[in-house]
């Protein structure tokens, strides 16, 4: 999730209006995973009239040949790497129309345990380093310095981001029933990254290709949201 950092005390107001909503619920942190149907729509609603974006990378592990992530972590950093990418493709096309500051991004994490994100800005430093043409970062915008993480509980922003994230992997991810929900995504479609008519490899990145990953009628509902 990416917005302007003069709208970062704006995040706690948005994260309250969607609490607002829910009086029966006596804890002020948000989690997508805890909130039922209704509370679910509820809060992706309010989300999708925020001037924000949304870039989220999904993997379809299953297409993933066995053996090649072995190493902790691999597949998560890796992943990390395709967001980054995307982040700093949306905020060099941004720019123009947001002259404030100096055009770099701060990221920030959830915390994840077992993660070093100290390894992960030398990651990056090694990544920009690089002179093959492989890595597609736009580096001046992404400041490797300022990347870090913060526990959920501790920011409104993370709680939303969470939404963000939670409500379109539901809709690709089956429940224990083999039932995944579009519904959430469908109302986040407006603020998600989407460039010359694009959404995937922008705002919606499979990894294999949605074209290569099995077919339900879920996961195809999920899929023709953004072709």
């Amino acid at each position: 999730m990416v917005f302007r950092a003069n709208r970062d005390l704006d995040a706690v107001s948005w994260r309250d209006e969607i609490n607002a909503l829910m009086p029966e619920r006596t804890q002020r942190t948000l989690h997508f995973v805890k909130l039922n149907h209704g509370q679910k729509l509820a809060a992706v609603k309010v989300l999708g009239d925020k001037p924000m974006r949304i870039i989220s990378i999904l993997a379809h592990k299953p297409s993933i040949p066995v053996g090649t992530y072995v190493n902790k972590n691999q597949l998560y950093v890796y992943l990390a790497r395709h967001l980054v990418e995307r982040i700093s493709w949306l905020c060099r096309d941004m720019r123009p129309r947001t002259p404030e500051g100096d055009g770099r991004v701060r990221i920030t994490f959830s915390r994840r345990g077992g993660m070093s994100y100290l390894d992960f800005r030398n990651y990056l430093r090694k990544l920009k380093a690089d002179t093959s043409g492989d890595v597609s970062i736009h580096w001046p915008v992404i400041d490797i310095d300022s990347v870090n993480a913060k526990d959920h509980s501790q920011s409104a922003s993370l709680q939303l981001a969470d939404i963000a994230a939670s409500a379109i992997a539901t809709g690709v991810e089956q429940d224990k029933y083999g039932n995944s929900e579009a519904r959430y995504a469908e109302h986040l479609r407006k603020i998600i990254y989407c460039h010359s008519s694009n959404y995937f490899s922008y705002g919606i990145k499979f990894l294999p290709s949605h074209n290569l990953i099995p077919q339900t009628e879920d996961f195809g509902r999920f899929v023709s949201l953004f072709e």
